[in-house]
């Protein structure tokens, strides 16, 4: 399998000999750099070991809370408050919109390594347009989740059975605001999860 953005390239195969192979002809023809094993790529740091191998965005959730002055926030347990309710038109005063969509935006990148917090930044982009100090509470909570949680990721591990297993569920009518619905879904092959979404 190979794994090709703009100049980076990720390569890896079941025979360490076909491995040892393509590079040496990759090599000839490009000019390219071994780097060894992957450790951080596009933002997701790796940690590999025998049998595992381990995803998180460590660094990029602390440079997160840097960027939106949380660095020193104090921790939540949870990333959404219990029963919390959310509307369009909520009569609380309007923030910075491009702020909020800074702060969402980057949050989405994040789902990428943190399947745990999907739904919660699925639900609060659909403020973007017109945000308000709600709103950005609650994104904010979010960032406060992350705080106490920076080192969370995903660990693929390998398994004799590697059996697929999805998860569905859908809130009826969950949307205050047009009554809409949100699925999400979740797929694993064995334990390990593979696919991931949230969406109204």
């Amino acid at each position: 399998m190979v794994c090709l953005y703009v100049d980076d390239l990720i390569y890896a195969g079941i025979s360490k000999d076909m491995v040892v192979e393509f590079k040496i002809v990759m090599m000839k023809e490009f000019e390219m750099l071994d780097l060894g094993l992957m450790r951080y790529f596009l933002g997701i740091q790796v940690k590999q070991s025998p049998g595992k191998i381990f995803i998180s965005q460590e660094k990029y959730v602390t440079d997160l809370l840097k960027k939106f002055n949380m660095s020193e926030c104090k921790p939540v347990a949870s990333s959404m408050a219990a029963n919390e309710k959310l509307l369009q038109d909520d009569g609380v005063a309007k923030i910075d919109s491009k702020y909020f969509r800074s702060v969402v935006g980057s949050l989405i990148y994040l789902t990428n390594s943190r399947p745990n917090i999907l739904y919660y930044v699925s639900f609060i982009s659909r403020f973007m347009e017109n945000p308000s100090k709600l709103h950005l509470a609650a994104a904010k909570r979010i960032l406060q989740y992350l705080q106490g949680t920076k080192n969370h990721g995903i660990l693929y591990k390998q398994q004799d059975e590697n059996r697929l297993i999805g998860y569905s569920d859908s809130d009826w009518a969950g949307s205050y605001d047009d009554r809409k619905s949100t699925s999400r879904y979740v797929f694993c092959l064995g334990t390990n999860i593979i696919s991931w979404c949230s969406r109204k």
